[in-house]
């Protein structure tokens, strides 16, 4: 990743009819930079990306692409890569021949053609299978020769729209992992989208995390996770307790626990605590109480009742939970790690 910007976003908007899809949406990618697009369904995401592309035009705003103003651009003036979700591969092609295409297209010689193909081939891992059909080959093989079509003209960006949706979770996890380390050899720009939390803090440099068509918080993976912004990007990222209080004095008071709440200056006004389930620790004591209790693998899975009666769930270690001889009755102590406050509404 460099300091050069490779694709700017500045204040797009878009409306499907009166709805508004995206909304005021801007934000940055640097040359060589994977920043992934995250939020529910319905977030804009995609959108975002068919504007990039040029398959959508915007009701406001700019796109541009290597310091060009490509707003008004089509497709094919772009210079963009797009990987879709299902694929979309010519069926009635081989291998070979859907890399190639775009490269055809294009007008390339033929010795240049066999050459770029076969290089990208090696890359994702399929040299020796080009002569098949996408019918001949697994979920993961066919998104990894879309993934190559997208990157053999050399495209400025990369868009990848929920490009593992369509495999399982174990092909999921092995294509993420390989494109993580594809994308750290091959220094393309990319924008990626996905409503996968893991997915995103994994293989992001940068997350833009949307909500209704809005940016919510924009951060490295690691300030994502342990300075959100809104308490949407605080519950979006990973289980969260919502525990209701009060606030006064810079505290906020819920749970039994006490969490810093700067914004809380003046008189006590009602508070939301928000806190993970790995962030609380179980220790001897009397403050909750075990209401149920579940193991899976190594990770005991605790939903307790605290001290004002408001449900809890804390994740443990199997190990810790046999330690404090821990089942439903038994009384417990908590002990807060780390928490977020923020205004009740």
């Amino acid at each position: 990743m460099t300091d050069r910007i490779e694709l700017r976003i500045d204040g797009i908007s878009y409306h499907y009819g009166n709805f508004p899809a995206v909304d005021q949406v801007s934000f940055e990618v640097h040359e060589g930079e994977l920043v992934t697009l995250l939020g529910p369904s319905g977030s804009g995401k995609s959108t975002i990306l068919r504007l990039i592309a040029g398959l959508l035009r915007p009701s406001t705003g700019r796109v541009e692409i290597g310091g060009q103003d490509a707003t008004r651009l089509p497709p094919q003036q772009r210079n963009v890569g797009f990987v879709f979700q299902q694929y979309a591969l010519f069926r009635h092609m081989t291998v070979f021949d859907n890399v190639a295409f775009g490269l055809r297209v294009r007008k390339w010689p033929r010795e240049r053609i066999a050459e770029r193909v076969a290089e990208l081939l090696r890359l994702v891992q399929l040299q020796g299978e080009e002569h098949k059909r996408p019918a001949q080959l697994s979920g993961g093989q066919r998104q990894r020769v879309a993934l190559a079509r997208a990157l053999a003209p050399s495209p400025r960006v990369l868009l990848l729209d929920e490009p593992f949706g369509a495999v399982d979770a174990k092909v999921r996890l092995e294509l993420r992992e390989w494109l993580r380390r594809l994308h750290d050899d091959f220094h393309v720009t990319s924008v990626f989208v996905t409503h996968d939390q893991e997915e995103a803090l994994e293989l992001s440099d940068r997350l833009v995390v949307l909500d209704h068509g809005r940016v919510e918080q924009i951060g490295t993976p690691d300030e994502i996770y342990d300075q959100p912004a809104t308490p949407f990007v605080t519950s979006f990222i990973g289980p969260v307790n919502q525990l209701w209080g009060e606030a006064g004095g810079g505290i906020a008071h819920a749970g039994g626990f006490a969490v810093p709440a700067a914004w809380a200056n003046g008189d006590r006004c009602p508070a939301l605590v928000m806190v993970r389930p790995a962030d609380v620790r179980l220790i001897p004591g009397t403050n909750a109480t075990v209401r149920r209790l579940v193991h899976i693998g190594d990770l005991a899975k605790l939903e307790l009742a605290t001290a004002d009666e408001q449900l809890l769930t804390v994740h443990c270690s199997r190990q810790r939970a046999a330690e404090l001889n821990l089942q439903p009755g038994v009384r417990v102590g908590t002990e807060l790690l780390r928490g977020w406050a923020y205004p009740r509404g």
